[in-house]
């Protein structure tokens, strides 16, 4: 199927929950998110406890090889690191500035407790998830095949380990992954663009949004990635620039909580 067809497809799909404001999109991804958490996870452990004596090994030649042998020569130890990071923060948005805008419309009363569910995000998506991902890899081996990198990988990592059913389980998931991010990211568009030009605006948003879906889907992954990645860049700046200087407020804020936490547990209640 050609690329551009795909992309028509994609446009439909978003654009019927997308046009339906953060309501709907909470309640389609909020479906969606634990059924391909949920079975890849369960997939990844299967891989891992098939191959169970192989882990100790694994965890060593991933961190040696790290700062030694192939990565530590010429100076690759630094672009390894850019590397993660750029993929660790297209993971898990964590100082990007997008993720606050999902836990803002949280409806809470504390602040600081949203915070502090925010804050598992990072854990459990880059540290958890992630690294069942690498040790799928190395476990299978197919990590020294070359000609492959980021999903191939994985993808005949779970083929190598789950023959016939592997690949086709991980398309589920990326293709949860992909649709729930197109939801995601929607919405932060719209507030953002709401906020600079009034709120009438939005589905004008919405409809250039969903345009530049088509520019996706026929576009190299070089590109998009490329694009990705300097979007983030740029993000960052004002972001974490933002985050130092409130800082301060930010631990009167959690300092006031913990207190009130505390006096709370003494008497045997909870914060409302």
């Amino acid at each position: 199927m050609p690329n551009f067809i795909i992309g028509l497809v994609i446009v439909l799909m978003v654009s019927l929950v997308i046009f339906g404001g953060i309501r709907r999109i909470g309640k389609v991804a909020g479906r969606m998110v634990p059924l391909m958490v949920g079975l890849y996870v369960a997939c990844a452990m299967l891989i891992l406890l098939m191959h169970l004596s192989d882990i100790p090994a694994s965890l060593w030649l991933i961190f040696t090889d790290a700062f030694t042998g192939q990565a530590a020569m010429g100076g690759l130890v630094g672009l390894m690191i850019i590397q993660g990071v750029k993929r660790a923060v297209f993971s898990n948005e964590a100082g990007i500035g997008t993720a606050p805008m999902m836990h803002g419309a949280a409806k809470t009363k504390e602040p600081v407790r949203e915070g502090l569910v925010a804050m598992l995000g990072p854990f459990l998506d880059t540290i958890v998830v992630c690294s069942m991902t690498a040790l799928v890899i190395v476990v299978t081996g197919v990590w020294q095949d070359k000609s492959a990198n980021g999903v191939t990988l994985t993808a005949r990592a779970f083929e190598q380990a789950l023959p016939g059913v592997g690949a086709y389980i991980l398309v589920v998931c990326i293709f949860i992954f992909a649709i729930t991010t197109l939801f995601s990211y929607s919405y932060y568009g719209v507030k953002c663009f709401g906020f600079l030009f009034g709120a009438r605006y939005q589905d004008t948003y919405n409809i250039l949004y969903v345009a530049s879906i088509i520019f996706g889907a026929v576009a190299s992954l070089e590109a998009a990635v490329s694009l990705i990645d300097a979007m983030y860049a740029l993000m960052s700046i004002p972001t974490i620039l933002s985050a130092v200087l409130l800082s301060p407020k930010v631990r009167q804020a959690a300092l006031d909580y913990f207190r009130r936490h505390k006096a709370h547990k003494n008497k045997g209640t909870a914060i409302s």
